[in-house]
């Protein structure tokens, strides 16, 4: 081989290698996303002229024309996060984020766009803020003494993304039924009050269906084109199943918005119960994946990473079912809600409204807080608003009540 040419070979090699080791990111190939390149940013940046979502608000040209050309190692790219978004323009219930993540190294690649919206979500949560943790359960002060009369039910969830894997959006078949696997043996070892049995979606029997539809169990193909517009419903139910314990009380959904779900719910308002059960369970489950070599995604900064960056930090949502017709209806209920930093959605669920005057009050916050603060917030809104409904059924003016703005 002439020498000219042999140099050139290992020039051209060493040049490889050396890109590779400095920029790990820029060596991911998405050919479809280099078809995209023959246009210019202007001819592929999306119409975003009637959206509102956290999403439109952000992107501009710039900022576009800056990612377009970028994949992470897996092949996501910038019109992967921002699909659902330009799909949906704006949502009659609550205010979307309008994009999501394809894997672990998304919140890096893309991190121009997504910083700006993760501090547009999280009220003001910077670059080089830590978040913190708390599932010690005994810290929560209260969460016993829910009128039942009026919270009919309690929940506390969050979700896990398993490392090694990319997220739902961006998965392939191979990678969620491994997931589906390691989820069925880490689950299999739980032991005692979380001893339970896994149903996979494709092979439940009517029987199971019915029964799991009647406990308010079962997840079926997502409906939300929140949810479908960003992919998370290929091949379904393909890889996709729920675990719940023999008492009904501590749920776990494999493949659905996140790698896992894990619920803790009860009826009535004893949100202390809930949330230690929730506590006491999640810590066992992260033991199990650690001992099968399988950690969940975290670090410093965004706390647990997940699909949607509106649940970065705990993943958490605590909510309880509560009937509120009055206090509902009243001119100032959305300040009520946004100075307790609390959310509403219909009973069925985001894409619902309310029936008879019930609602599902949440928590509005998931980062830059902890687990106990954000479920101190829920006991603490949700007391002070069943007081406020008490007094409206007497006929009693409660201007007096309405807390300060935070």
């Amino acid at each position: 081989m002439p020498r000219s040419l042999l140099t050139f070979i290992l020039t051209d090699s060493a040049v490889l290698l050396i890109s590779a080791f400095l920029s790990p990111f820029s060596m991911a190939k998405n050919c479809h996303n280099d078809y995209k390149m023959k246009f210019s940013a202007d001819e592929e940046f999306p119409d975003l002229s009637l959206h509102n979502n956290h999403m439109a608000k952000v992107l501009n040209k710039d900022i576009y024309n800056k990612l377009r050309g970028k994949s992470t190692p897996s092949g996501f790219t910038v019109d992967d996060v921002i699909q659902t978004g330009v799909d949906n323009p704006g949502h009659p219930f609550i205010m979307t984020v309008g994009c999501v993540a394809g894997d672990e190294e998304s919140y890096e690649v893309f991190k121009d766009l997504l910083d700006p919206i993760i501090s547009d979500r999280h009220g003001g949560y910077k670059p080089t803020d830590k978040h913190q943790t708390d599932l010690n359960f005994e810290n929560l002060k209260g969460g016993d003494d829910l009128d039942p009369n009026y919270v009919l039910s309690s929940r506390v969830r969050t979700g896990r993304s398993i490392k090694g894997f990319t997220l739902p959006p961006h998965n392939s078949r191979g990678e969620r039924r491994g997931i589906e696997k390691l989820s069925i043996e880490a689950l299999a070892s739980l032991e005692g009050e979380f001893k339970g049995k896994y149903y996979p979606l494709s092979g439940m029997t009517d029987a199971e269906q019915e029964l799991l539809i009647s406990d308010h169990f079962l997840f079926d193909k997502p409906v939300s084109t929140l949810l479908t517009c960003a992919g998370m419903a290929r091949d379904w139910p393909d890889g996709r199943g729920i675990w719940h314990n023999d008492n009904k009380t501590f749920l776990v959904w494999v493949n659905e918005e996140d790698h896992l779900r894990v619920i803790s719910m009860q009826l009535g308002g004893n949100m202390k119960e809930v949330f230690k059960r929730f506590c006491v369970g999640l810590q066992k489950i992260e033991e199990i994946f650690k001992k099968h070599n399988h950690g969940f995604m975290w670090n410093e900064h965004l706390g647990y990473i997940l699909t949607c960056p509106s649940n970065l930090g705990t993943g958490l949502r605590g909510g309880v079912h509560v009937k509120l017709p009055k206090l509902s209806t009243h001119a100032k209920f959305e300040e009520i809600l946004t100075r307790l930093r609390l959310q509403k959605r219909g009973t069925g669920g985001v894409d619902t409204a309310s029936v008879g005057g019930v609602f599902d009050i949440s928590n509005a916050d998931r980062l830059g807080s902890s687990e106990v603060s954000q479920v101190q917030l829920v006991v603490d809104g949700v007391k002070l608003m069943v007081e406020m409904e008490k007094k409206l059924e007497k006929g009693e003016s409660i201007d007096g009540m309405i807390p300060a703005q935070k």
